[in-house]
């Protein structure tokens, strides 16, 4: 999996504070955007603390992501505040590329078997090329097949999906995808990003009630009290 931030708003804390400060303010935009910068993170903190988060929709920022499988995919765009650029398997034909998940990884025989099943796909669309349209012969393909996308969200978008799938409980690639992508946001905007992630790491609940998770607010409570 390859991830990486293409382009995002110049100074995405400084512009949303600004947005903030504007609605109760009779300043001039150009005054607002002068202000001093330590001032505007401080009240963009306290608008956020305060659950006002249309502010951040002003800061967007853009993805470049690829070496992922088509099921990731799938899970992302139904992520509708966005907008999607993905490599088409109708125009762009398939090299014998995929993504195979941890669990087989585990597992020697099976990978080889996996390994086995994903060869005979590729061979049989090759095979099928020759005798159909190249988008009819991706029918075949498996959805663990490698994929590139470009994505861009807002900042308030981002905070959605990351609240989503930065939990233990989101499938795994798309996990592993959301932590990365929450990274690099947070160094270019350290103030709206700063308590993104799953609900039990940033507001102390699980809306699933999932009491079994090792993330669950009252398991983590103790562990940490037995760690001081």
């Amino acid at each position: 999996m390859k991830v990486e931030l293409i382009a995002y708003t110049p100074e995405p804390d400084i512009i949303a504070a600004v947005a903030a400060k504007l609605t109760h303010s009779k300043s001039e935009i150009d005054e607002l955007l002068n202000d001093d910068k330590e001032k505007l993170k401080k009240l963009l903190k306290i608008v956020i603390r305060m659950g006002h988060t249309s502010v951040v929709e002003h800061a967007y920022f853009t993805f470049a992501i690829s070496g992922v499988s088509r099921s990731l995919t799938h899970q992302l765009v139904r992520h509708r505040i966005a907008s999607y650029s993905q490599q088409s398997q109708r125009y762009v034909e398939q090299n014998m590329e995929y993504v195979t998940p941890p669990s087989i990884l585990k597992d020697e025989e099976l990978k080889k078997k996996y390994d086995r099943m994903m060869k005979e796909i590729w061979e049989f669309y090759e095979y099928m090329k020759d005798r159909v349209p190249v988008e009819d012969a991706r029918y075949v393909l498996p959805n663990a097949a490698h994929t590139k996308i470009i994505v861009s969200m807002n900042a308030r978008s981002l905070l959605n999906f990351f609240e989503l799938r930065c939990c233990l409980h989101a499938q795994w690639e798309i996990r592993k995808l959301a932590w990365r992508m929450l990274h690099l946001v947070r160094k270019v905007a350290p103030i709206i990003f700063e308590d993104a992630g799953p609900p039990c790491m940033t507001k102390g609940y699980c809306p699933m009630n999932k009491k079994d998770c090792v993330w669950y607010p009252e398991r983590m409570k103790k562990r940490n009290g037995k760690n001081l």
